[in-house]
């Protein structure tokens, strides 16, 4: 791995107008991870008051998609795995922490580790992509 681009990822995060709508941040960026954030609403909330499974999962997912096209290849999700460890609530934040765990000529696997802001894991996420040549 060649390491995490600051500019490429904020570029990538700026074109998606899904993570956008949700309010996913980018937090940080490093050579091995890639940090986003959101603040949970009212609007991310199930029936029963706590944070939707799919938004947990869209956050996690946007984390991995940045991380596996980082590097000016197109990676597309072939596989995508999310266990929920435990709830959030309106006011919580949630950040989602994406490293590289292998990545070859035609796969990448990724890992996702969702955390409130005490610190409580919410949820982990792997995933696999299919990358693809850019041109």
């Amino acid at each position: 791995m060649s390491g995490f681009s600051q500019s490429r990822v904020a570029e990538l995060l700026a074109a998606d107008r899904y993570a956008g709508a949700l309010g996913v941040e980018l937090v940080s960026v490093t050579d091995d991870e890639i940090v986003v954030g959101l603040d949970v609403g009212e609007s991310h909330v199930n029936f029963l008051g706590v944070g939707h499974g799919g938004m947990v999962f869209s956050l996690a997912d946007c984390a991995f998609s940045l991380a596996s096209n980082n590097a000016g290849d197109r990676a597309v999700a072939i596989d995508a795995h999310l266990v929920l460890t435990a709830p959030s609530k309106p006011g919580d934040r949630l950040v989602a922490s994406a490293t590289e765990t292998s990545r070859g000529r035609t796969l990448g696997t990724y890992r996702v580790d969702v955390t409130r802001d005490d610190g409580r894991i919410v949820a982990l996420f792997t995933g696999t992509v299919h990358v693809s040549p850019s041109g």
